[in-house]
């Protein structure tokens, strides 16, 4: 639905960017086509905390084609990746298998580089007087 789509300035300015990087951007309804011999996938949470019950359904039922399964995944790279900052609701935006595979999975160790840069920001922080 419209109220999930991306903003315009926002695609015109990746597309600016990509100008410079030699990036591509795609947008696109098709889950396939999307994932389509990528190398990281990247699954964001259909929930916040303010959604009501019946919203929460709503959205299942509009994003379910866009779960990112095993099957999906095959039309990645071979040595696809799976991405998601958590938290993450296991059978909503991904499946239990996908997030929940070492070798296919790396949540954790985004998590743990998220921690990281946080630490260093508080470290900044403190040293420029302002914790």
């Amino acid at each position: 639905g419209e109220e999930f789509e991306p903003e315009k300035e926002v695609l015109e300015e990746c597309a600016e960017l990509c100008k410079v990087s030699g990036g591509k951007v795609i947008y696109t309804h098709d889950a396939v086509e999307a994932v389509k011999d990528c190398e990281f996938v990247y699954a964001d949470s259909w929930m916040s905390y303010h959604i009501s019950p019946e919203e929460e359904a709503e959205r299942k039922t509009k994003f379910m084609p866009y779960q990112i399964t095993r099957e999906l995944l095959s039309h990645a790279a071979d040595n696809v990746k799976f991405m998601n900052c958590l938290p993450a609701m296991r059978g909503c935006e991904q499946t239990a298998d996908v997030i929940d595979d070492p070798k296919l999975s790396i949540v954790f160790d985004e998590a743990e580089n998220r921690l990281w840069a946080q630490c260093g920001y508080l470290l900044f922080l403190k040293e420029q007087g302002m914790l």
